[in-house]
Parts: C-alpha cells; sequence; structure tokens
C-alpha cells in the first residue's frame, strides 16, 4: 500500500483509474500501529528541522468534503510540538484578499525556514471551485496552472519541501459519512448544506481535480494520490510520505555557534 506519486512523465492520468477504497491488502490493525510508530517519528524529524532553521515542509491537502483533510492534519500533527507549527484552512477569500492577486494570501501563509505547514485546502481551490461555480473567465483559470507551477518552483528553489495530496474519496463513502454528520448529535456541528451543494457537482469536481493532478504535477512538487476511503489507510500513507521526505534531508543536531567548553553554570 502506498500513495500514487505522480511522475510528470507518465501523464495524463484517469482519477477513474484509481480505487480510494485500496488497502494494498495490508492488515489494519497492523498499519495503525505503524501509523503511531511514524507519528513519534515526525516528532523528532521536526525537532530536527526547527534546530537547523534552512529549510520548510508544506504538507497540503485537497480534497472534496469529507475525504478527511481535518483528521489528517491532526494525525500528523499529534506528536509535533505546536511552535514548529503553521496550519492554515483557506475558505472564502475576505476584502483584503480579494484586492491582491489570488496567490497574496498563499505566499503570505507559507511556513517559515525551520517549520512544518499545513494547508487545508490551498491555492488549487482557484482552479476547483472558481472553474466548477463559473466565478472566474475559463481563459483566467486556464493560465493559472502554469502561474501555480512557476510558483512552486520558485518556493521549492527556495528551500520549501511540498507535499501534495489529494485526498482520493468515492462518492458512495462521502454519502455515508454526511449521514454519519446527521445521524450522530456530536458530529451535527461538521454538517453544513453548501456539502450537498458541491456534492451535486461530483462529476465536474472530478473532471476539475483530474486536470489539475494532469497539469501541475511537476518534478519539484509532484501530487500524491491518497486512496481515503478507509481512514486508516490515509493516515498511514500521509504519515510514511511525511516521514521519507524528513528523513531523505539527513538532519543532525546543527553544531553550537559558540564553544560550550567554556561556560561554568554556578
Amino acid at each position: 500500500m502506498s500513495s500514487f506519486a505522480l511522475d510528470p512523465s507518465r501523464l495524463p492520468i484517469r482519477i477513474q483509474d484509481f480505487d480510494p477504497a485500496d488497502a494494498g491488502g495490508r492488515d489494519k490493525e497492523r498499519i495503525k500501529a505503524e501509523t503511531v510508530e511514524l507519528r513519534g517519528r515526525i516528532g523528532k524529524l521536526q525537532e530536527l528541522l526547527y534546530a537547523n532553521a534552512n529549510q520548510s515542509l508544506l504538507i497540503l491537502l485537497q480534497g472534496m468534503d469529507t475525504s478527511g483533510k481535518d483528521g489528517a492534519s491532526r494525525m500528523v500533527l499529534e506528536s509535533v510540538n505546536p511552535a514548529g507549527v503553521q496550519t492554515s484552512a483557506f475558505k472564502a477569500p475576505n476584502t483584503e484578499e480579494r484586492a491582491h492577486d489570488y496567490l497574496w494570501r498563499v505566499h503570505r501563509r507559507m511556513p517559515e525556514r525551520g517549520y512544518i505547514g499545513v494547508f487545508n485546502r490551498s491555492h488549487y481551490e482557484e482552479v476547483l471551485i472558481v472553474r466548477v461555480d463559473n466565478l472566474v473567465p475559463e481563459k483566467r483559470w486556464k493560465k493559472r496552472y502554469a502561474q501555480i507551477n512557476a510558483f512552486e518552483e520558485m518556493l521549492v528553489a527556495e528551500g520549501t519541501i511540498m507535499l501534495k495530496f489529494f485526498l482520493h474519496i468515492s462518492k458512495e463513502e462521502q454519502k455515508q459519512r454526511l449521514e454519519d454528520r446527521i445521524a450522530d448529535p456530536h458530529k451535527n456541528w461538521k454538517f453544513q448544506s453548501s456539502d450537498l451543494l458541491a456534492r451535486a457537482k461530483w462529476a465536474d469536481y472530478m473532471r476539475a481535480y483530474e486536470d489539475v493532478l494532469n497539469e501541475t504535477s511537476t518534478a519539484h512538487a509532484p501530487w500524491h494520490i491518497v486512496p481515503a476511503d478507509k481512514k486508516w489507510v490515509r493516515d498511514f500513507i500521509v504519515a510514511k510520505t511525511v516521514v521519507d521526505a524528513l528523513e531523505t534531508l539527513k538532519l543532525d543536531w546543527p553544531k553550537p555557534k559558540e564553544d560550550l567548553s567554556k561556560f561554568v553554570i554556578e
């Protein structure tokens, strides 16, 4: 079981070719135990990232409602020192944000060097909801694929590691989760009627997501398609991908800036 990191040389892909319920034949309890270990590893690696403060990591989560963006965020950050994390949830832009270009609010929320950043939705809404709901002309949003690619290339060149996750949930599983929100008093607060409006446009969103994956999966910032029908699969894949990315940095504790042997604590 793994995420599907899209290889730019093997595009285009079709979303329908990826099974949102794929568990790779793995044992649920064993995977959940491995995920706990991975969460702890993320916490330790985050300390090294913070101590070195020369690179940052962005975890970008996109997906339909109920796909688990909040759940994946909580899981990844469970063992991480809050002081080293910056999270952002992108909703409809406010008045100030609308007065700037569409990437302005995103750029200012990028994680600082040494930090892990988490985006719950992101600049990709500017080629998803604006397309499906006809909020901007097609000739305008189509140009944004290339603009986003250039933006992300600059961020990576400046030291940001970008992990982009498409949480791939089926329409059937979403139906079950929405019904659970209505039936369970403890989950009622999560339900919004707007979820049903987006669900009614499922096919349009799948076409939009497919274009996003094909147009913006690059060598410097590839998309990972994560089967999200099973939460334990989703959590394991996201955690494993984050650990692998941080371990690739081969971080060690930085050396002190002064000779510590000359200090005597009385």
